[in-house]
């Protein structure tokens, strides 16, 4: 009895599922024999059929990312083959700032050396001095300048003065609030109202604050006084 064949067929590569698509477009699932030496017949799949083995299973990028952390080398790094020669120009760099710091420290050294040679000249314990001194002496003139007015330019002075102006003002201001905040608290009192430590301690300090604005040229309203207001006040003072 001759044996079942089947007619030859072009060999394709078969699906997950064990679907093997023809040349004409068509899927089947190709004949096979069984354990028992049987054959399976082959099976024509419904075109546009998709079994769950060949379907691609949906990835989650942010799981897929971590899955990968540690295959792709670090993040904004070299790659392996460019790294020694990073390593190179790093030391180049750093060997290029080396040579800079010795570079000023033996200027450094060379000026001081100009100054304490006994065989050094003066041209050379000058080029020394001015060397070595240029930016101490650039600190000190400033520092001079401050101390002594006379020697600070206009532009110098008007910041200065401006400056003083507007902490005053500012302090004025301060003195102002809390005298109104004390006076506040005073006709409080005096209408029967409870006050606390701390509001009572400021009700004290009433007359300290008007002193205080005295000093500064302004009167227990907080105004600034006039020259006749500021003589009276002196006079009020010495006679007081």
């Amino acid at each position: 009895m001759p044996s079942a064949t089947t007619p030859n067929r072009p060999s394709t590569p078969l699906s997950n599922s064990g679907i093997q698509t023809l040349p004409t477009g068509h899927s089947i699932i190709p004949s096979s024999v069984r354990p028992d030496g049987s054959t399976r017949k082959e099976i024509k799949v419904r075109p546009g059929y998709r079994p769950p083995e060949d379907q691609e299973k949906y990835r989650n990028r942010i799981v897929e990312a971590r899955s990968n952390i540690g295959t792709g080398g670090i993040p904004g790094a070299e790659p392996a083959n460019t790294t020694a020669k990073g390593a190179e120009e790093k030391n180049k760099n750093a060997k290029r700032r080396e040579a800079a710091r010795k570079k000023a420290a033996a200027a450094a050294t060379t000026a001081t050396d100009e100054i304490e040679s006994p065989d050094a000249g003066v041209g050379d314990i000058t080029n020394g001095l001015q060397k070595t001194q240029l930016h101490v002496s650039e600190t000190e003139k400033l520092k001079q300048d401050w101390r002594d007015p006379s020697k600070l330019t206009t532009n110098e002075t008007t910041l200065i003065e401006a400056d003083e102006t507007a902490e005053r003002e500012k302090k004025v201001r301060n003195l102002k609030k809390k005298l109104r905040q004390a006076r506040e608290l005073k006709e409080k009192k005096e209408g029967g109202g409870q006050l606390l430590p701390e509001q009572l301690t400021k009700v004290t300090k009433i007359q300290e604050l008007i002193r205080d604005l005295d000093k500064l040229g302004y009167d227990a309203d907080g105004e600034p006084k006039t020259a006749i207001d500021g003589s009276q006040s002196r006079n009020g003072v010495e006679h007081g």
